[in-house]
């Protein structure tokens, strides 16, 4: 229901590993015989010097001893390349080209990736043997293992759910249905926060952007049924046909609610027409990409005078902020909008709209219509064949919930210290590369690099898990609604409590088994759960270069972020602060602009391109992030005394075949044009190629001849 924090190198030459081995040269003299007759002394000719020899060249030193493998064994799979294409014309095609075309994307998945996906099922395979044995009470007396049982359990119990039908939501519906004015529709709206059911805005606890010391609240737009505001602007005929099929299906979850089909038909067209309206009044995704943009400190005054009709003051004390001051607005507008309709909607509107988000943020804990329904509008936006099964929602249920719990057990299965250790040494390396790529740009003027410099120094990072587990100190029932609406509860109340007080840098945006990582300007913080450290990002069987081509490009890419076009607007200290000089921001501007122009140019389906400017950031950090892993790599290799060669691959090009293959991706095409108005990173095909096309080092790995596809006669630098 909450929207999650964000939404996820290259290295010097190799020093020659091989003793120089020289050949002696041995120049002989020719002596004369003289005879034992005496002779006159005057007759004795005299020796003639003897010509020096010409100088001999050193012969070249013998190449070092080479390791012949396979790249099966180093950590690749070549079964996945297609080598009938050039690695110059289409990388991406030539690292996944057999993978695409033997790995169907599994019914129950809209898009399937061979690294995400891959370690995704293996950890939920985890947690679900973790999770079945602490329902059928293995744990004993562990705390942890009872709690996780019992939750897990009561997701599972369908049949308990079905019985219970509308029961655990009914206190909400109730004050949904006593809608009549002003007052009652506020009520409602702050019952429904309560559990972070964010209608038509959600509120959070976040750092101050201009002092990243502060904990304070934010408030944001919010209210849509649909993934976003285009979905409702939009006016070619794909876009106006979906949103036909949403207002049917809009139509009957009302009528699972008990609607007639008459009040259920007029009421979907109220719910779309008024999302449109708050469509109308959000902010764009590319306008959120500035931190400037989204940055309002108005405070509590501010927030009053923005929409007076709301009422703040029953509101901040239902969420146990009372004499709450400090207060981000991201978008002023929305919030003045939001108090006009306050009085200008109909209270039957607002009740059919509440109804309606109500039951879809709990679906997935009401009796199977309802998820069957909802599962419908997934199937239309993303292309989802079918639903999957009971047991894997439920393990992304106690996740959610009780993700720190959960993490306890995956993580003592899973992470050990060795891959602790690996990891941190991966990071330093990228971090020197990082340096040793700052003190070389001649585009940075001094005093910007050094502070650059102070900023990479004093970044952080965390590896597997949190230094103090999070607690969830809220009771366990049999109602699986109930649960996750405690569970909501719980949470908001959390990020209440951090507000006014010094800012926890242990705090984790993502539970532990999460494949993913990300990085945090405010807090000027990299972080990496256990659950992606698992092979094919990360194996302590790969190769080293396969092992930076995979966690290696994910550890530069968060590095990278740092100093993307929204990082770079953050210091050292994790403010909202410009800290460049004018003319070196000035060519940086460029360089990013190249980047946006770059990819806004690729295509991933006929007649749909991509926003360059939304994905603008990921894609610097892509770009970034495999030339600091290559420089890495060539940094910790440098003492390798013998390179290996896997299949007739040098380790060059292992590294950039790891690149490749992690990001082997099928895609269902309605979730490739969700992915493209949503999402801010471009698809996989396109991080491969683009980034790589812009690589010099990939160049000459692969001798891809100028003005080929991956080696264009103009490319793009950022770092």
């Amino acid at each position: 229901m909450r929207k999650a924090r964000a939404a996820m190198s290259d290295r010097s030459d190799r020093s020659d590993r091989s003793d120089r081995l020289f050949k002696a040269v041995v120049v002989l003299g020719l002596v004369a015989s003289l005879s034992c007759a005496k002779r006159p002394a005057a007759a004795v000719p005299k020796m003639l010097p003897q010509p020096k020899p010409a100088p001999v060249a050193p012969a070249k030193p013998a190449p070092p001893p080479v390791i012949k493998t396979t790249l099966q064994a180093v950590g690749l799979d070549p079964a996945a390349m297609d080598k009938s294409v050039s690695p110059c014309d289409d990388f991406y095609q030539y690292a996944c080209g057999n993978w695409l075309k033997k790995t169907p994307i599994p019914a129950d998945r809209a898009s399937w990736t061979r690294s995400f996906d891959e370690i995704d099922k293996a950890n939920k395979e985890t947690l679900r043997k973790i999770l079945d044995d602490a329902r059928a009470g293995k744990g004993g007396d562990d705390p942890v293992l009872k709690k996780l049982g019992a939750f897990y359990g009561a997701c599972m119990d369908t049949a308990a759910i079905d019985q219970a039908g509308l029961e655990p939501i009914a206190p909400l519906l109730k004050k949904i249905r006593r809608i009549h004015n002003a007052r009652t529709l506020t009520e409602a709206l702050v019952a429904l926060e309560a559990v972070q059911i964010d209608v038509p805005f959600n509120v959070d606890a976040e750092q101050d952007n201009k002092d990243a010391t502060k904990m304070i609240m934010g408030i944001d737009q919010g209210g849509l049924g649909l993934p976003d505001r285009d979905y409702y602007l939009k006016t070619d005929a794909k876009s106006v046909e979906l949103r036909g099929k949403y207002e049917a299906h809009v139509e009957r979850v009302l009528q699972l609610l008990g609607e007639k089909p008459r009040a259920a038909k007029k009421g979907a067209k109220d719910v779309l027409d008024l999302e449109t309206k708050i469509a109308q009044m959000s902010q764009t995704r590319v306008v959120r990409r500035d931190p400037y943009a989204v940055y309002h400190k108005i405070d509590r005054a501010g927030v009053e005078k923005a929409a007076p009709r709301y009422p703040w003051k029953a509101y901040f004390t239902a969420a146990g902020k009372p004499d709450i001051e400090d207060i981000n607005v991201y978008n002023v507008p929305f919030l003045e909008g939001l108090n006009k309709m306050l009085v200008q909607v109909k209270p039957a509107v607002w009740r059919a709209y509440l109804d309606y988000h109500l039951a879809s943020a709990m679906a997935y804990a009401l009796p199977k219509p309802f998820v069957d329904e909802h599962f419908a509008l997934r199937k239309l936006l993303t292309g989802q064949e079918k639903i999957e099964p009971r047991w894997k929602r439920c393990v992304r249920a106690t996740d959610t919930a009780l993700g720190e719990l959960l993490a306890q057990p995956y993580v003592e299965l899973k992470f050990g210290p060795e891959s602790k250790a690996d990891t941190q040494k991966l990071i330093f390396a990228i971090r020197d590369a990082m340096s040793r790529n700052l003190q070389s740009l001649d585009w940075m003027d001094a005093a910007t690099q050094a502070k650059a410099e102070a900023k990479l120094k004093a970044m952080d990072y965390h590896i597997g898990y949190p230094a103090k587990w999070k607690r969830y100190d809220w009771e366990v029932t049999p109602s699986f609604a109930t649960n996750m609406l405690r569970s909501e509860a719980y949470e908001l109340h959390r990020q209440m409590k951090q507000i006014g007080k010094p800012v926890n840098l242990d705090y984790w945006y993502m539970t532990p088994p999460t494949v993913n990582a990300y990085y945090d300007p405010q807090r000027n913080q990299m972080v990496f759960p256990a659950g992606i450290l698992q092979p094919p990002f990360y194996s302590v069987k790969a190769a080293l270069p396969v092992n930076m081509g995979a966690m290696g490009m994910v550890v530069g890419h968060e590095m990278t972020h740092g100093f993307d076009d929204q990082g770079a607007q953050y210091t050292a200290q994790g403010n909202l602060q410009n800290w460049w000089s004018p003319e070196t921001k000035k060519k940086f501007d460029a360089k990013t602009e190249c980047i946006a122009s770059q990819y806004g140019q690729y295509s991933p389906l006929a007649g749909l391109k991509l926003n360059g400017h939304l994905t603008e950031g990921e894609n610097i950090a892509d770009n970034g992030g495999v030339k600091l892993a290559f420089h890495a790599y060539r940094a910790l290799a440098a003492g390798q005394k013998e390179p290996v060669v896997a299949d007739g691959f040098t380790e060059d090009q292992q590294f950039f075949l790891s690149v490749g293959q992690i990001w082997c991706t099928n895609e269902k095409s309605e979730d490739i044009r969700r992915l493209a108005t949503i999402d801010p990173h471009s698809p996989p095909q396109f991080r491969v190629n683009g980034s790589l096309s812009n690589t010099p080092a990939f160049w000459k790995a692969f001798d891809c001849p100028a003005g080929s596809p991956m080696h264009p006669k103009t490319s793009c630098a950022v770092w």
